[in-house]
């Protein structure tokens, strides 16, 4: 395949593409507990070990940009927003899965996790 640009980078391959999207430390978390229900801001802060503000907040603003999730705001006081995962959210979810399960067999290989 060809080398291609998306947003100004320039891209090798579709798996460095897709890495772009959902990689690095904290996406693939978002999008796995968005999986079954909606998460308020605080929530995911609580849940995502050594996330920080800005982090969280920078990668549920990209996850929103590429279409990954949804943000629902309520009109009520205090305000509350609640994080969705979309229809393109789901099949990230589906890769991360298949990911997961091969991290466990590799780290069971390697012997990670093992007394």
């Amino acid at each position: 395949m060809p080398d291609f640009v998306s947003d100004k980078h320039l891209f090798h391959n579709p798996v460095e593409f897709v890495m772009s999207k959902i990689g690095g430390t904290y996406k693939m978390p978002i999008l796995w507990r968005l999986k079954d229900k909606a998460w308020r801001y605080s929530e995911l802060a609580n849940s995502i070990p050594h996330i920080s503000d800005r982090m969280l907040s920078k990668s549920l603003k990209e996850l929103l940009e590429d279409g990954f999730i949804s943000k629902e705001i309520f009109p009520e006081v205090p305000p509350r927003t609640e994080y969705n995962i979309t229809e393109r959210g789901k099949k990230a979810v589906e890769i991360i899965s298949t990911l997961r399960n091969y991290g466990f067999e590799l780290m069971k290989d390697f012997g990670i996790g093992e007394k």
